[in-house]
């Protein structure tokens, strides 16, 4: 039996950001570029890049959300999209901003943060074992 629409949840981590039924199409990003799915394509799995996310509904129209990087499940007539956060915003311009200053940004500071921790956690191990060894 063909599906006719999508239920779109998209989870961040301590809410749901946007629950919508009656969803005729949605456009995703991934490293390998942007996608769309429609009600009746496969199930998949996607790994999201922070971006632009873009669904469909015939009572709202197209609406437009920035997301940061996440993944993307589709059973069925079930599309679950789980990112770390979301924003919707008043254009598209506005919303690629936010990817670009919020999101793209904010990864750079935790990647240099995990650096910083490494080296941090290295050089106790590496004082641990010398202690053990005299």
């Amino acid at each position: 039996m063909p599906f006719t629409t999508m239920h779109l949840k998209i989870l961040l981590p301590f809410q749901v950001f946007t629950d919508k039924i009656g969803v005729l199409r949605i456009v995703a990003e991934t490293r390998a570029g942007s996608f769309g799915l429609l009600p009746n394509r496969l199930d998949c799995v996607a790994a999201l890049e922070p971006g632009i996310l873009i669904y469909e509904t015939e009572s709202d129209g197209e609406i437009l959300l920035a997301v940061d990087e996440g993944v993307l499940i589709k059973t069925g007539p079930d599309v679950l999209v789980s990112v770390r956060r979301a924003m919707d915003g008043p254009d598209l311009g506005h919303l690629r901003d936010t990817v670009e200053q919020e999101f793209l940004i904010l990864d750079e500071q935790e990647q240099s943060m995990r650096l910083v921790l490494m080296k941090l956690e290295a050089g106790f191990l590496r004082r641990f074992t010398s202690f053990q060894h005299d």
